[in-house]
Formats: C-alpha cells, sequence, structure tokens
C-alpha cells in the first residue's frame, strides 16, 4: 500500500443544515461552531459539492481555506452547466453555451485553493444518462483539455463507457483518474471494476439504496449505512487500489443524518490510519432506519 499520508477519506461535503437528513445533533453540536473547523477535527479532506450549482465566491473559499489544518485537502465538484447543461437550464432558465468566461469565473472561483496547496483534485461527475457517443466523447475530451491543469478525477455512470477499453486507455493517456463508484446496480450501470489510470485513484460511495434511488428525493436517496462487511468490502478495493496510485481519495456520499461520517471513519480504521471517534446519538445505532 501507498503512505499513510497520501490516503485521504471524507464525506461529499459537510454542511447538512436542514431537512430529515441534516447532521445537526447527529454529528455537529448545538451552539454556535464553524462546521468546517469542527469537520476538520475528524477528517483530512472533504469533496465541495456546493460548487455544482454556482462557482463559490473567492473570498468564502479564501476562508474555507483559514478554517482548516496544514495537510487538510478539497476536491471540487465541477459546476453543472459543464457537466449537466440539461439540469442547468432547468433550474436557472439560462442557456447552457459555455463561454471562456464561465471557464475563467470556475478557476478563479477555485484559486485560494490552488494557492494554499490545498486543491486535491477536480471532480467532473456525468449523469447517467450521459453515454459513450460521439456526442459524449466531444464533451469529455473539452473537460478534459479546459481543465488539464488541475488534477482531474472523471465520474462515468453508463456502461457503455466501461464497455469500450479504449476509454481507460485515454484516460492513462491523460494522466486522468476514472472515479471507482459504488451505488445501485442497473442494467445500464458502469461496471463494478474500475480501473486505476492515473496516479491518483478516487472513489465514491453513494450507499445502494436501491428501492429509493429513482423515487427518493436529494436526501432520503442516500439513506444507507453500510454494513461492517459492505466497508470491509469497500476497503479491499480502496486498499488495492492504494498501492497503485500515489494518491487516493474516498469519499462517503450517503450523508442522511451522518451516515457518511460514520462510514468514513470504519473505512479508517479498518485502513489502520489514524482517526477520532465521532459523537453518534443512540437513534443512530440502528442500520439503515
Amino acid at each position: 500500500m501507498s503512505e499513510q499520508g497520501n490516503i485521504y477519506i471524507g464525506t461529499s461535503g459537510w454542511s447538512y443544515p436542514s431537512g430529515e437528513g441534516t447532521w445537526k445533533v447527529y454529528f455537529y453540536p448545538s451552539g454556535k461552531i464553524i462546521e468546517l473547523e469542527y469537520y476538520s477535527r475528524f477528517f483530512n479532506t472533504v469533496e465541495i459539492n456546493s460548487s455544482f450549482y454556482r462557482p463559490p465566491n473567492p473570498g468564502y473559499v479564501y476562508n474555507w481555506v483559514k478554517r482548516v489544518p496544514d495537510g487538510f485537502l478539497f476536491t471540487v465538484k465541477l459546476w453543472q452547466k459543464f457537466t449537466h447543461p440539461k439540469m442547468f437550464t432547468q433550474s436557472t432558465g439560462r442557456d447552457t453555451a459555455i463561454s471562456q468566461d464561465d471557464v475563467d469565473t470556475f478557476k478563479r472561483s477555485i484559486e485560494p485553493l490552488l494557492q494554499s496547496g490545498k486543491l486535491g483534485a477536480l471532480l467532473a461527475q456525468f449523469p447517467p444518462a450521459f453515454k459513450n457517443d460521439e456526442y459524449g466523447k466531444q464533451i469529455l475530451t473539452a473537460i478534459i483539455n479546459t481543465f488539464s491543469e488541475y488534477r482531474l478525477a472523471v465520474e462515468l455512470r453508463h456502461r457503455s463507457w466501461s464497455d469500450d477499453k479504449n476509454i481507460s486507455q485515454m484516460f492513462r493517456d491523460n494522466n486522468i483518474a476514472w472515479v471507482n463508484i459504488d451505488e445501485p446496480k442497473f442494467e445500464s450501470s458502469v461496471s463494478s471494476d474500475i480501473p486505476v489510470t492515473s496516479d491518483m485513484a478516487y472513489f465514491r460511495f453513494h450507499g445502494r439504496n436501491r428501492e429509493n434511488w429513482w423515487t427518493g428525493n436529494g436526501e432520503t436517496r442516500y439513506k444507507y449505512l453500510y454494513s461492517d462487511s459492505e466497508i470491509e468490502e469497500l476497503t479491499d478495493k480502496v486498499s488495492a487500489a492504494a498501492s497503485d496510485a500515489n494518491l487516493l481519495f474516498a469519499f462517503f456520499n450517503n450523508h442522511w443524518q451522518g451516515y457518511a461520517l460514520r462510514n468514513a471513519v470504519s473505512m479508517m480504521k479498518k485502513l489502520r490510519l489514524p482517526f477520532r471517534e465521532i459523537p453518534v446519538q443512540d437513534k443512530l445505532l440502528d442500520n439503515n432506519t
């Protein structure tokens, strides 16, 4: 396995302030706290998901940098305008044509992370319907070329990509990490055995809530607590990939009421990485409730 210092395990996002799936009470204590600062006491990385909806204000990003200790790394999900144009139009009513100003705005937004050495990678997540056809390859190539100065991880979810052996070679040629995901599997799903294609490995664990995957909302879809045996299975995959990569990220996205936090700590224990136990309410002890 690679050096422990090169393995970063955390969660997708750190702020879930409201709704049934909130982290308040379940993780964050009552009273006035700075959530990111508190989170960074337990984990050495976090995946910024809010950047998917709009490029963050560079001033906010600068403050994030100040809230975390040395050695902490952020990864940043690309703006949906680059990867989910239909969703972007539905949510904003704006045109999907991408301009150089769009690219410059996004790059400026993450500049504080880059300058501080706390930018781990960019994540380009594509929707399940994004297929390996002429249009898909055109978009993917554009993303790779546009953000070539950063470490880039790409999440593809349609099986047409993993059915094509040329894709993994293209990623290797460009030192792009092909994201290995865990989520409910369907006939159109990408393969579970994604190779390590760069000097960085990237994992995202979304949970296995098959029943609510298509019918649930942004919270209930992720209401899934991995069992100990499932964490063992995922840890074996992470451990194998770590031996082939110089840098590894693993993020839990099953964020319902802090499930992701608990599973992340469980994986850290199994990998024998330094960890701190997180505070857990008794009501969380039942699996998948």
